[in-house]
């Protein structure tokens, strides 16, 4: 039986938390006669999980991703459960490690942009923290066996940035709905407190550019609300911080930390989802919002294009005057988009059926 490690010490986080859970979420329900699942979780995720598939063990790891723990003593730990193949689902792993793998590199918008907690320090601690994460990605890329990248722009990314010898090693793999969204209840009680309203649903990080859509709302009817949906962090503050100074306290409303069912309430009932990003990697929140049929209104940048064509009002996320524009040309023609076309693209469970036919394909070969 041939050993496969799972990196899943993100399991409770956002974005990559909501990639594993689902990963290991669809993994649980297939017959792996000939695997042996290992998923490395944190200690908190390790006491609160268990799985029923005997072909699953949990494997308790407390080594948090950009620290030096993770370096050496998650390598030592890996090495001791001598895997067949080790997955790693994210861009911060050990160097030393190495063994066969396979890399989920999510976007390239680290490269890009400054986002993260990181771009919080002072110049020089930014500048020695990107150039550490610089290298680790790139010993990530070039000695992955095999990429998964989540569309095909930021495949076409990477290969820019790293070059055509990568570009047989990477498969874009689309993602989808999360699960847990899907079985969650509509909180019908926010109905007493919002009415007429636009969501943004997301962290509040620099290249997110939320910013520029206060700015932007600002100009939009009083009737209308703006509620921005997202984690308590030290961005959500500066984000408050800017409609105070705006004096938008009333029609735009930060809510942190929402439930699952919060969310179900807002796309079913908003106007429709604005999303300003600068740069994705795939776009959670837009699948979400064409999932309950919800209208988009987002950036004009290439990876939304891809996932959404021309089912969606673009925006240039550079220009405050044209977001506010499209917002209010929306307001006034109300366009209805169908995206019932397109959401066969965009399923977890797929993703799943084609990460594990890749694990088994590289276990093959052997």
């Amino acid at each position: 039986m041939k050993k496969i490690g799972i990196d899943a010490r993100l399991y409770s986080q956002t974005g990559v938390g909501t990639y594993l859970r689902n990963l290991i979420y669809y993994l649980e329900k297939k017959n792996l006669k000939d695997q042996l699942f290992y998923i490395y979780l944190m200690p908190k995720d390790y006491d609160q999980l268990s799985f029923k598939n005997k072909n699953i063990v949990k494997r308790k790891v407390d080594y948090r991703w950009h620290t030096f723990g993770e370096q050496a003593g998650f390598a030592i730990k890996l090495y001791q459960d001598g895997l067949d193949l080790m997955h790693f689902t994210y861009f911060s792993y050990p160097v030393l490690y190495l063994r066969k793998f396979v890399a989920t590199v999510h976007d390239a918008t680290p490269l890009l942009f400054k986002t993260g907690k990181a771009s919080t320090k002072n110049q020089l601690i930014y500048n020695i923290k990107h150039l550490f994460f610089r290298i680790i990605l790139w010993c990530q890329v070039n000695r992955a066996i095999k990429i998964i990248t989540p569309t095909n722009t930021v495949k076409e990314q990477l290969i820019e940035i790293y070059g055509q010898k990568i570009s047989k090693k990477i498969s874009a793999i689309y993602e989808g709905v999360n699960y847990q969204i899907i079985v969650s209840k509509e909180n019908k009680e926010l109905s007493k407190k919002f009415t007429n309203f636009f969501i943004y649903v997301g962290n509040f990080y620099p290249h997110k550019n939320v910013e520029s859509l206060i700015k932007a709302f600002e100009k939009i009817d009083k009737k209308y609300q703006l509620i921005l949906l997202g984690p308590d962090d030290y961005f959500a503050n500066k984000i408050l911080q800017c409609i105070d100074t705006l004096k938008l306290n009333k029609n735009i409303i930060l809510l942190k930390n929402p439930t699952l069912s919060d969310l179900v309430f807002f796309y079913k009932n908003a106007q429709a989802l604005i999303h300003p990003s600068f740069s994705e990697g795939f776009g959670l929140p837009l699948i979400e919002a064409a999932y309950f049929n919800t209208p988009i209104i987002a950036s004009n940048i290439k990876v939304f294009k891809e996932l959404l064509r021309n089912n969606y009002v673009s925006f240039n996320p550079n220009n405050v005057d044209d977001i506010a524009k499209k917002i209010s040309n929306f307001i006034e023609k109300k366009p209805v988009f169908d995206y019932v076309n397109i959401m066969g693209n965009y399923s977890f469970s797929k993703m799943t059926e084609k990460t594990l036919e890749i694990y088994i394909n590289i276990l093959n070969k052997d």
